[in-house]
């Protein structure tokens, strides 16, 4: 289904019935990442899988925030009726679910985030990645979809990719493929790691119940959580071994498993308070 909000048409994608857990996906995905991880989550949670924008079937505004993404989670949330969700987001769409979570806490239960990080500390940093962004986002505006799809599925950071089933590694192939290139540059611009704003402070002030995972192969993600971990309150830490970027792609079930006893532990938490 579609949701409109002032900067664009979201769509979402809902299944199950039960509490609420919003799913958001990394940049090149969109709602069907989820896909293998969905038989592995419990019949108690209904999915709210959203197309960030510049992904999916979503349409959107050619200039945002990541702070007027946030606005619109949020008037997503409030549209389907829930005054409090679960969150898990992925790479960008952890990211995403962290701003979430230090800009609207009082909507959250849970945050899960996989393979993401609290952006980067430093102007210079920022400026830095803005460059990188701003290339990757010229190339896909030159040379289109198909070339950039190829050289980014063979950066490092998915070099794990390779050990998947043929078939899954070409449905994530397939997804990348149907992004359109231009609103691919738009959300480098808009909401790169270069351009978010750093939320490494917040992590200090953020008590919200948070897990955070990542894969034994993913090194750089592994240092940043780790530091993460020092930050937070409320947090619960779990390294997937022989793992990369992509656990939820992986290894769904492990994946899901961990996600669901961590989201059904404090449901349980609640119910008891």
């Amino acid at each position: 289904m579609y949701i409109q909000t002032k900067r664009g048409s979201l769509w979402v994608d809902i299944s199950g019935d039960g509490t609420p857990l919003v799913l958001l996906h990394g940049f090149t995905g969109s709602t069907e990442t989820w896909k293998r991880l969905k038989p592995y989550l419990p019949s108690t949670l209904k999915t709210i899988a959203i197309d960030l924008p510049g992904h999916g079937k979503t349409t959107y505004e050619s200039t945002y925030r990541m702070e007027d993404i946030c606005d619109d989670v949020k008037y997503v949330i409030e549209a389907l009726g829930y005054h409090k969700v679960h969150i898990l987001g992925y790479s960008m769409g952890g990211r995403i679910a962290l701003s979430f979570a230090c800009t609207y806490p009082q909507y959250l239960k849970t945050v899960t985030l996989e393979s993401t990080s609290p952006g980067l500390k430093t102007d210079h940093e920022r400026t830095i990645r803005q460059e990188s962004d701003e290339k990757l986002a010229k190339k896909l505006e030159i040379e289109g979809i198909h070339p950039f799809v190829t050289y980014w599925e063979n950066i490092p950071l998915f070099q794990s990719q390779r050990s998947l089933p043929k078939s899954v590694q070409q449905e994530i192939k397939d997804e990348r493929l149907g992004q359109n290139p231009n609103e691919l540059a738009h959300s480098l611009r808009n909401i790169g790691t270069g351009s978010q704003p750093s939320y490494w402070d917040c992590l200090l002030q953020l008590d919200t119940p948070t897990l955070l995972i990542t894969g034994e192969l993913d090194e750089k993600f592994v240092k940043i959580n780790s530091l993460m971990k020092k930050s937070l309150q409320n947090v619960h830490f779990r390294v997937i071994s022989k793992t990369g970027h992509t656990i939820h792609v992986e290894k769904p079930q492990i994946f899901g498993k961990i996600v669901s006893d961590f989201i059904l532990h404090n449901e349980n938490m609640d119910n008891n308070f």
